[in-house]
């Protein structure tokens, strides 16, 4: 009887971990197709002035004519700056919401700021376009398609993933820290900055890590917003270009050269998000060993 359990919780276990292999493998399979893909159609367009250069005019080849390829660089200048605004709009917010939540959770404010995290979270991204382009339409036309607006709705979809990520993370650092501070005559405003995200950096930042590339490869709030641009950074009032928004209304045209850069595009955006999550991770598990002593 004894060997027969034995066997079916090892026959179990290889049936779980052959599952286990498959799912895994089932979602690496679309992303390795999308890698691929990309590559194929955007690899051999890409060059050094591919991403310098500005947009082309659009152009088919026929009869021999040969197209200008131009290049992405306005929209990779683009993503840049509304990522790198809405990150310095939406960490600050998110982080502090996410600690008053935690940290005065008995209060009605404190589960308020939870709940609606999560609705935010959920709903689609095009919403967020939808409402900054309405409130600037009434209160400040001028800069309906602008770097602001653009901010704005990548901040309204990023804002509610860092404070649901960020309350998970400080939710993991056990009370008993904090009873210990306390206990020490710590004041709580020092225990919770000094001691209690400290020890969850590391989640904080792999949860801000997420926000940032969920908003740099969202199109849809940008198309009220930013509206896209032929030109590089002309000011903050005026529209701006970005590799989701190229890809949007390149990939879908009939011009092969547009086509071409939408691919290029693509195949840009998808390495920054790849390189910057692999950095990114190394860095944090570096940081946990040096936390840890090891």
């Amino acid at each position: 009887m004894n060997l027969d359990y034995r066997a079916r919780r090892k026959l179990w276990s290889w049936v779980m971990s052959g599952l286990t292999a498959a799912c895994a493998i089932a979602i690496l399979i679309p992303l390795g197709d999308i890698i691929y893909q990309a590559v194929l159609l955007g690899g051999p367009v890409l060059s050094v002035s591919v991403l310098t250069s500005n947009l082309p005019q659009p152009c088919s080849p026929v009869n021999g004519i040969v197209c200008p390829v131009g290049g992405i660089g306005p929209a990779l200048e683009g993503t840049g700056i509304l990522v790198a605004l809405a990150a310095a709009v939406s960490v600050p917010i998110g982080l502090a919401a996410a600690i008053f939540a935690v940290e005065y959770r008995g209060r009605f404010l404190g589960t308020a700021i939870s709940f609606t995290a999560d609705v935010l979270t959920g709903i689609p991204s095009v919403i967020a376009g939808v409402i900054i382009y309405a409130y600037f339409v009434i209160y400040d036309p001028l800069v309906v398609f602008s770097v602001i607006t653009g901010t704005l709705a990548l901040s309204v979809i990023m804002i509610p993933i860092i404070t649901r990520t960020c309350e998970e993370a400080l939710r993991t650092v056990p009370h008993s820290v904090r009873e210990a501070a306390l206990a020490l005559g710590i004041p709580k405003w020092r225990t919770t900055l000094q001691i209690v995200l400290v020890s969850a950096l590391p989640a904080i930042l792999t949860g801000i890590l997420l926000s940032v590339m969920r908003g740099a490869g969202e199109a849809a709030p940008l198309l009220f917003t930013a509206f896209g641009s032929r030109l590089g950074f002309q000011g903050f009032n005026n529209p701006i270009d970005a590799l989701p928004l190229l890809i949007y209304n390149f990939a879908e045209s009939p011009y092969q050269n547009w086509i071409h850069l939408a691919w290029a595009a693509a195949l840009i955006l998808i390495l920054l998000i790849l390189v910057a999550s692999v950095l990114s991770r190394l860095a944090i598990q570096r940081m946990v060993r040096r936390m840890r002593g090891e």
